[in-house]
């Protein structure tokens, strides 16, 4: 008959593999807990980590859409912003015009222009609104101012300095020579009607506006773009500066009551489109934040339905997985104690 012995030192390794392999277990399944995915997808999922890997790209993309659609909601609430301001310059314009109808007092005329000129600069602040380092009103010419200030007077502006040559070469005289005393309502009609043919046509960007016909646009889904403000080009922003300008250099000159009136009506007519104008540019722009709010809805759907999917393929049972975690406690707890038993027994103890 042959002795046998199994040695202490076989047993100590035995635990400690164990107590290793309890211990990487247990990281993991703590690592699911707080996650509430598997640690290791890719050793899970096998052959289907390629699907999920494509919704999580699919997920990226829609929370990056999110994103960039609060930044537009933002655009388009500053430009909208911008353009109420200028809609409310025209509209004191309006009624500083219309109150001064038949009116000839030198104050009175002196104090409309003054009114008129603060909404000429209301207006002009308003059109040079930026929003993050960049100017709304300048379409994709976004890094320029795109309006000039016409009422800069050192050195003046480009815009005023064409108005004075432009009077000077219809009537032969400028504003501060006596003769403005001749001018007919005929006259002025045709001054005004060669202003306006200015102010529409090209002469605009050369003297007034640095800004591209060409919009700022954002996507806001994947297969959607909209319009993200407008520009100081459009119709109504001219009008607008037409209509100022024409009561704030004229209305106060020593004309005629007659000619006056045709100053006046020219100003109110022009006003009064601006302001059509200026509002049909914040419905455009209304539209395009409808279209916003509608794509964001959307891309919440998307994001649920997603978030749905990769949780169902890479979710697991938390609680599962803390019960889990509980019982490899215990079983460390009983490995470590098991552990320091066997490594005290030893002969030297019996001898």
């Amino acid at each position: 008959m042959k002795a046998s012995f199994v040695s202490n030192l076989s047993l100590q390794n035995t635990m400690r593999l164990t107590v290793a392999k309890a211990q990487k277990e247990m990281t993991q399944l703590q690592e699911e807990t707080v996650t509430g995915r598997h640690a290791d997808v890719g050793a899970v999922l096998g052959a289907k980590t390629a699907r999920t890997l494509n919704l999580h790209r699919d997920l990226q993309r829609m929370e990056s859409l999110k994103s960039t659609n609060a930044l537009t909601t933002q655009r388009l609430a500053a430009s909208q912003e911008a353009l109420g301001q200028m809609s409310t310059a025209a509209n004191d314009a309006m009624e500083v015009l219309i109150a001064l109808s038949g009116m000839t007092s030198a104050d009175q005329l002196d104090l409309a222009k003054t009114n008129l000129g603060n909404a000429l600069s209301t207006f002009t602040a308003a059109a040079n609104t930026s929003f993050s380092g960049e100017y709304l009103f300048a379409g994709i010419n976004s890094d320029v101012m795109p309006l000039d200030d016409y009422l800069q007077e050192t050195p003046p502006s480009d815009a005023k300095t064409a108005f004075d040559a432009a009077f000077l070469a219809h009537f032969g005289f400028d504003q501060s020579n006596p003769n403005v005393a001749n001018i007919t309502p005929a006259d002025m009609q045709a001054f005004i009607g060669d202003l306006e043919t200015s102010f529409m046509g090209p002469d605009w960007e050369t003297n007034w506006s640095n800004a591209s016909n060409e919009n700022m646009e954002s996507r806001i889904s994947a297969a959607e773009t909209v319009q993200s403000s407008t520009n100081t080009n459009a119709d109504g922003i001219r009008y607008t500066a037409l209509g100022l300008v024409i009561g704030h250099e004229m209305l106060a000159l020593d004309i005629s009551e007659q000619t006056r009136k045709t100053v006046s009506d020219a100003a109110i007519d022009y006003v009064g489109r601006a302001i059509a104008g200026v509002d049909s540019e914040r419905s455009k722009l209304g539209i395009s934040e409808s279209r916003v709010t509608q794509a964001n809805t959307s891309l919440d759907a998307q994001v649920t339905i997603l978030n749905t999917s990769i949780t169902d393929m890479e979710g697991i049972d938390t609680y599962e997985a803390a019960t889990r975690v509980t019982t490899l406690e215990s079983q460390l707890s009983l490995a470590y104690t098991l552990t320091s038993r066997i490594q005290n027994l030893s002969l030297l103890n019996y001898l």
